[in-house]
């Protein structure tokens, strides 16, 4: 079974970790499309407590279109997430492995796409 992710714990607070991975993604030519705050959402919904927990959507342009114009229905797999949260007082970064639409879609094509993607992701967590 193929990991679904890659993460890495970091000693920075938990808003520097996020600006961090944010930062780092650009350089790799992401932006972050969407932030999804997981601990406001489930307090406001739910009314219940949770550690800070963020979902960050990001997204690189040229690959995406790329990717798209081999498969429209790729959108349903995008943009890649990346999460950070809180942990015994430090932070996990993780990024989504886009080697995981390999086993959706059986393609060479798809495949390279996947390994761009994949080293790009894993560039800017290793920075952080």
């Amino acid at each position: 079974m193929m990991k679904y992710g890659f993460s890495k714990t970091v000693s920075l607070p938990y808003e520097q970790a996020i600006e961090k991975i944010t930062d780092e993604l650009k350089k790799e030519g992401f932006g972050v499309l969407t932030e999804i705050d997981v601990k406001e959402t489930l307090k406001k919904k739910l009314n219940v407590d949770f550690k800070k927990y963020k979902i960050l959507g990001a997204c690189n342009p040229p690959i995406a279109h790329k990717a798209l114009q081999f498969e429209e229905e790729l959108g349903l797999l995008l943009p890649c997430n990346v999460i950070v949260y809180e942990k015994e007082g430090k932070s996990v970064v993780s990024v989504f492995n886009p080697m995981i639409m390999t086993q959706l879609l059986d393609s060479k094509e798809m495949e390279s796409i996947a390994e761009e993607v994949k080293g790009k992701l894993l560039a800017a967590l290793e920075r952080v």
